[in-house]
């Protein structure tokens, strides 16, 4: 078992899943191999179904929106890259040399994917239930605190915080789109009486929004 194996609570039966999941495509491009992209894309399906399942029992009278909302703040890019931290992902990631000097490490978009592909790596190597099982405990803390009051709507905070101060509209726009489909990261922009505010990322158009207004009301 690797230092990482014992850090993470999990050893891998095939090690090749593990060395998989770590490898980004900066590093993979440089030494010709296959980067973790499909896994992430795999590791999202798995990540969404499980931390689903958890919030659909645990709050049984809250709303399909409601449910929605405190998942994409639990599974939002931001959300993984802390979790990330409790098991010191981001310094196992294979990273290229271009994506290693220009702070790749310590992004979250690289590490939040590297930790979906390592879900995934948990699942193909074992099962749902071991997957599952691994997750949820990481989790915990998190999962602990979880309900619809504590989520917070930033668009509506921010919207009430720029009325009681007698500013203006509040618009967002979407500044940027990228990565592929399976796994597309947007960039928004909040503007209050037409001047930019703040900006924000995820992975959906609604979380951007999100970000971009939680972002906002830390600058105001």
């Amino acid at each position: 078992m690797t230092e990482f194996e014992k850090r993470i609570g999990y050893s891998f039966n095939n090690p090749d899943f593990l060395d998989h999941a770590l490898t980004h495509s900066s590093y993979a491009n440089e030494h010709h191999i296959s980067d973790n992209e499909r896994m992430e894309f795999l590791g999202d399906a798995v990540l969404n179904l499980i931390v689903s399942e958890n919030l659909f029992n645990k709050l049984s009278g809250d709303s399909e929106g409601d449910l929605s909302k405190i998942r994409a703040a639990l599974v939002c890019e931001q959300g993984l890259f802390e979790l990330s931290k409790k098991i010191g992902l981001a310094q196992e990631i294979k990273l290229g040399h271009g994506e290693e000097m220009t702070g790749g490490r310590s992004r979250p978009s690289v590490v939040s994917d590297a930790f979906e592909a390592l879900l995934a790596g948990i699942f193909l190597d074992s099962d749902f239930e071991t997957a599952r099982a691994w997750l949820l405990k990481l989790m915990d803390s998190e999962l602990s605190k979880v309900d619809t009051d504590s989520l917070g709507d930033f668009k509506s905070m921010l919207q009430e915080h720029t009325q009681k101060g007698g500013r203006g509209k509040v618009t967002y726009r979407i500044t940027k789109e990228s990565g592929p489909d399976h796994s597309k990261m947007f960039e928004c922009e909040v503007l209050i009486d037409g001047k930019a505010a703040a900006t924000g990322k995820g992975r959906s158009k609604k979380d951007a929004e999100q970000d971009a207004a939680k972002n906002a009301l830390d600058i105001l």
